[in-house]
């Protein structure tokens, strides 16, 4: 038996090109394994997967074991004492009784005022207990603090939808709830489970979850007995907007007098949070940002040593400025130069086709033919935009040869032309469509002329892609605040600077010297203090943006520009913001009044905020009270965001022939015409077009359009003027 061999034509199969690496047939053959020994490009030696599991268990565990240990560290010694904030439902809710109840749970230290420490052998536990006043400011500054939140409720279920609604606006830390129905008679087991069905009914109709809420009903003395377990076990978190950042609430005020009009005020407590550097500026809220002469180690009230601490020192203080100097000088003067003189002889020499009569000037702003063209749909095949554009040419020439039914003896236009008819009729027209919606439509006034009420106008070809160079024409309050370039870029890297180790720790019990404090502050001394650590450059003033959705309740009308009160975060100041829209393009479009319904965008004059706070715009009324207008988040700080504000002049068709028409009452004179010839106008129908000559000397102007018209349609010329806030800033 022959077999059969392969001919030396024989192809040979291509070799699999299997990289830079060896296969694993390769590793088999030589008797190697896959795991290659030795330390790879990081230095660290290769783990094999037992190993990494093994090494992932570890890290686990270990993150286990740190988060358990802080939870049984809160409020125990080392560590400040758990902040429990009491807050009313109601302003006919009086907390004093349940307060002493409360001092009776455990050993009382340190009274002041509103608030007290309380220490509990039983649990190990140490709780600070703080009781806001009524202002409804006094308990949102308390409640940014607190790691409890405890609303206190009576028999008649109700609590006050404006506290409720900023609470959940500003963001919630743990919340419990604490009903207090004292009776000397006793309560039947069925008329407490009514109860609880109720209240539970209550917290589902005001949004409060039902998973993880604790509700303690007190309806007798004994039942504080158990009182303070409930109030140390819970699952704790920090909001958001404070966990770079280092805040104390005070157990302990004093302003002492420096000078005839300032002091220095010093606050006592624990510090929370990142820490804090002397070398930081500190915000009290109501008042402004303040410097930090030193920080003294008090003792701790829970200690039996009374020996003073550490004290340091601030060796390297920031600047309390918050607006930059504006230089005079430094105004935008520009002289061309050789280059730019030659590329406007250039320009000159270049050859453009206009109507006869057309001076230099206006020819600088017609649109050429390229241009015009760039307006029709693109979407059309291009056999049909050339026999289309040959069917215009011949319209033309037509329309030229015809023009004595429509425009036959221009000069002579207005010879039969009536003014009062002309006036009745626009004002009959007017009427007709105040009932239409159309809120940036403008009248074209008839007192001045357009060119001159529209001068800081500006027509765009399409608002979404037209260029808007965001450094022309700046006004004068702009020299005087901060820009930041990339404010992501320097905001990551502040927030990462700020991470690093302070020299008070958090946990401490201190004493804080702020230097340079107004005397008025001394009113609000016997009450609790918040104060809150600043990151670099949050003192300086900047435009501000936060995006906001209105209240369902307010229903007011609220104007650009009006005096509102504004809380971003752990700040409040009276500004004068500006409405518009919440997009993503480059530009946003004016709103004249705040929306009711949907999302939108108010800017103003505040100071730079890095961290991601809540925002709420308040409106303040005769009477000093606040009413809730809207609630969001902080958007940005940037000066570049432009705000368009827009107008559109309308005009409606006189007479209609193919795609050429004379339209009335958009202009009043032929010099309007000539001003706001290279703008492109579009009817309400879509249609676009373009000017192309005035007819008389009342404003009737020839526009031609894309294509033909309707009589019924409304021809508009929207303008653009860019809008800056109006400066207003001031702590409230």
């Amino acid at each position: 038996m022959v077999s059969h061999k392969a001919g030396p034509l024989k192809q040979a199969k291509k070799a699999h090109k299997h990289g830079k690496h060896r296969s694993k047939g390769a590793l088999s053959v030589k008797g190697k394994t896959g795991v290659v020994s030795g330390k790879g490009k990081s230095g660290v030696a290769s783990l094999t997967k037992k190993d990494r599991r093994n090494r992932d268990k570890q890290i686990k565990k270990a993150k286990l074991t740190s988060s358990a240990a802080d939870k049984r560290g809160l409020g125990g010694a080392g560590h400040a004492p758990l902040c429990v904030a009491l807050v009313p439902a109601h302003s006919g809710i009086d907390l004093s009784q349940t307060l002493q109840l409360l001092q009776k749970q455990g050993e009382v230290q340190a009274t002041s005022g509103n608030s007290f420490y309380l220490m509990s052998n039983r649990l190990k536990k140490r709780l600070q207990v703080v009781c806001p006043g009524g202002s409804i400011f006094d308990q949102l500054d308390t409640v940014k603090c607190a790691d409890l939140l405890v609303i206190v409720w009576d028999s008649s279920y109700n609590i006050d939808p404006l506290l409720r609604t900023c609470l959940f606006a500003q963001g919630l830390p743990p919340v419990q709830h604490m009903v207090v129905q004292m009776s000397e008679q006793k309560v039947s087991d069925k008329d407490i489970a009514i109860q609880k069905k109720q209240f539970n009914e209550v917290l589902m109709k005001n949004n409060f979850s039902l998973n993880n809420a604790k509700v303690q009903y007190m309806r007798e003395e004994r039942d504080f007995d158990n009182v303070l377990w409930g109030l140390v076990n819970f699952k704790h978190h920090t909001l958001g907007f404070l966990k770079d950042r280092g805040y104390l609430i005070s157990s302990q005020v004093e302003l002492q007098e420096t000078g005839p009009q300032t002091g220095t005020l010093v606050v006592r407590g624990y510090l929370r949070g990142r820490g804090l550097d002397p070398d930081q500026l500190v915000h009290i809220p109501g008042h402004g940002h303040f410097r930090i002469s030193k920080i003294v180690s008090s003792p701790d009230p829970f200690s039996e040593s009374n020996v003073t601490g550490k004290v340091y020192e601030c060796t390297n203080p920031q600047t309390l400025e918050m607006e930059c100097e504006v230089d005079e000088m430094d105004a935008e003067q520009t002289w061309p130069t050789e280059q730019d003189f030659a590329e406007a002889e250039e320009a000159k020499k270049l050859a453009k086709r206009v109507p006869k009569g057309t001076s230099a000037y206006q020819a600088v702003w017609m649109l050429s033919d390229d241009e015009e063209e760039e307006g029709e749909d693109s979407g059309m095949e291009d056999e049909e935009g050339e026999e289309e554009s040959e069917e215009s040419e011949e319209e033309y020439v037509e329309l030229e040869e015809e023009e004595s039914d429509c425009y036959k003896d221009s000069d002579n236009y207005d010879v039969h032309f009536e003014a009062e008819e002309e006036a009745a009729e626009l004002k009959k027209f007017r009427e007709a469509r105040e009932d239409e919606e159309f809120p940036d439509e403008m009248d074209t006034p008839t007192d001045i002329a357009a060119r001159i009420r529209f001068q800081k106008y500006r027509g765009l070809k399409s608002f979404r892609t037209s260029g808007w160079d965001p450094q022309e024409n700046l006004p004068r309050d702009y020299a005087r605040i901060s820009q930041i370039k990339n404010f992501r870029l320097v905001r990551k890297s502040l927030l990462k600077q700020s991470g690093s180790d302070k020299p008070v720790s958090a946990g401490s019990h201190v004493d804080v010297y702020i230097s340079e404090v107004p005397l008025s502050l001394k009113d609000s001394s016997s009450s609790s203090l918040t104060i809150f650590s600043l990151l670099p450059h949050e003192q300086r003033l900047s435009v501000q943006h936060v995006a906001q959705a209105r209240h369902p309740l307010s229903t007011v009308d609220i104007k650009s520009k009006e005096l509102l009160l504004a809380q971003v975060g752990f700040r409040r100041y009276v500004i004068r913001p500006i409405f518009s829209h919440h997009t993503k393009s480059n530009k946003h479009k004016l709103e004249r009044f705040m929306p009711v319904t949907g999302n939108f965008v108010a800017s103003f004059y505040a100071p730079i905020t890095l961290t991601d706070s809540p925002a709420m715009l308040f409106k303040i009324e005769e009477d000093s009270t606040v009413s809730l207008l809207s609630t969001g988040t902080l958007l940005s700080c940037d000066p570049d965001r432009i705000v368009c504000k827009r107008v559109v002049l309308s005009g409606h068709p006189y007479k209609i022939h193919k795609r050429s028409a004379v339209i009335r009452y958009l202009f009043h004179n032929r010099e309007d015409i000539a001003y706001f010839k290279p703008v492109q106008v579009r009817t309400k129908h879509g249609r676009r077009g373009h000017i192309k000559e005035a007819l008389g000397t009342h404003g009737h102007c020839k526009i031609t359009f894309d294509k033909p018209i309707q009589q019924s349609d409304t021809v508009l010329l929207p303008l653009y003027k860019r809008v800056f806030p109006k400066w207003h800033f001031e702590y409230f």
